[in-house]
């Protein structure tokens, strides 16, 4: 497993954000973690990335414990809004997300092509981060996460502004990255490209696990929009019987 999380407790002062929430991403897979708004899908994140601390459970990445050097060499992240100075060009972008990454002076201008090609916004590579649409944003900050050679990437909401066209797109990247050993931890909405993309999933809702397994066997018995409501509203009439 390259993360597994163990009863992880997480408060923001007396709102308990996670309630002894566990799951495990298989490696080299494309995991979905989906969940109504609120539900604490934000907040695991930041427990992953090392943002925020929790006050109970373990959380394993790549055999490290979260903000841990190692798992910041090899984890990449990019946030449901993806913005930047708006004087810098996307090409620029790319290359400081490369500095950043350590990679040497001598490799960078290849790589910063290459995620640029990878990523499909070679038209966009000299434009300014303030005359892009949301979108456009959204492809910069993809390839940004292509400049390396992260195991593991995680995206928050990565359809968040973008066209049909870049929806394909992305989604034949991210099965691209997978193929090529990547493991992709992902949230969503959109459901239809969710279940069209991921390997396994996992449900929460007001901070605790509701259900995890693989994407497969959801499509066994009908959509992911029908299980997901349905595994939803069967949780909550049975909180509803057990309070009256």
């Amino acid at each position: 497993m390259i993360l597994k999380a163990s009863n992880v407790v997480k408060y923001y002062g007396l709102n308990q954000a996670l309630k002894s929430f566990s799951l495990e991403v298989p490696d080299k897979t494309v995991f979905a973690l989906l969940g109504p708004n609120g539900a604490g899908k934000t907040t695991f994140i930041k427990v992953l990335l090392g943002l925020v601390r929790f006050e109970g459970g373990e959380v394993e990445i790549l055999g490290c414990s979260p903000g841990e050097l190692e798992v910041k060499k090899k984890t990449a992240y990019l946030p449901e809004r993806f913005n930047f100075h708006s004087f810098y060009t996307a090409a620029q972008v790319v290359a400081l997300y490369g500095k950043l990454k350590k990679i040497r002076a001598d490799e960078l201008d290849e790589r910063v092509s290459n995620a640029i090609f990878m990523a499909g916004i070679q038209d966009l590579k000299d434009k300014k981060i303030g005359e892009m649409s949301k979108g456009q944003r959204q492809r910069v900050g993809i390839a940004s996460l292509l400049v390396d050679e992260s195991d593991l990437i995680i995206l928050d909401e990565p359809f968040s502004g973008l066209d049909p066209l870049g929806i394909r797109d992305l989604k034949q990247l991210i099965l691209k990255l997978r193929d090529s050993g990547k493991t992709i931890f992902l949230n969503s909405h959109i459901l239809s490209e969710v279940e069209s993309l991921c390997d396994h999933y996992a449900i929460i809702n007001n901070g605790e696990l509701i259900q995890q397994g693989e994407m497969s066997n959801v499509l066994s018995q009908g959509t992911l929009e029908e299980y997901f409501y349905q595994t939803l509203s069967v949780r909550d009439s049975s909180l509803g019987s057990a309070n009256e």
